[in-house]
């Protein structure tokens, strides 16, 4: 698979990301994505994993449910895309896409409500996109992913000013 083979672990990887509302499995596929992700970036040739990574085994059952949940939209996303915008899914542009991924990932990593479904489905179009050589898709998931971080982040900001705001007021008043 070479290169590939990031594409292929990052959506698998990806997939127990997207469902709403299921916790703990994202937090913990999120550092083999972090860390694939980042040998992207650097440009390696296949993924490295530890070799106390690589002995382990999942059985699949435990992504059974996962799988079945996705495979309609992984299905859909395959009979749309198509080998389109080269230079975004050559060698170059999956570097910059890895690195790119670091942060929808980072954002799955928090265990915070909202931070890994959206990025989950962003990371998991984005890989689908380098699959499918589809720059468009890549394109699209990374606008998903880091859309929805940098809304996430901006919402938390803001809400944060305003509260320090409102509780100096109210200390203010209390003394």
């Amino acid at each position: 698979l070479d290169e590939r083979a990031f594409d292929l672990l990052l959506l698998l990887l990806a997939l127990p990301c997207t469902p709403p509302f299921v916790y703990l499995l994202p937090q913990i596929v999120s550092l083999p994505m972090l860390a694939l992700a980042a040998q992207m970036a650097a440009g390696r040739q296949s993924p490295w994993f530890p070799a106390a990574i690589r002995s382990r085994r999942l059985q699949l059952k435990e992504f059974r449910k996962v799988l079945d949940f996705c495979e309609k939209y992984v299905r859909w996303f395959e009979k749309i895309a198509r080998p389109r915008l080269p230079a975004v899914t050559g060698r170059g542009g999956a570097r910059v896409a890895g690195a790119l991924m670091i942060v929808p990932a980072l954002s799955v990593l928090a265990p915070f409500p909202g931070t890994n479904t959206v990025p989950g489905i962003g990371i998991a179009i984005t890989s689908l996109g380098l699959i499918q050589r589809d720059g468009l898709l890549v394109i699209l998931g990374l606008m998903i992913g880091l859309g929805w971080v940098a809304a996430f982040l901006f919402v938390a900001v803001f809400f944060g000013v305003e509260l320090a705001a409102m509780l100096k007021e109210w200390a203010g008043n209390l003394f």
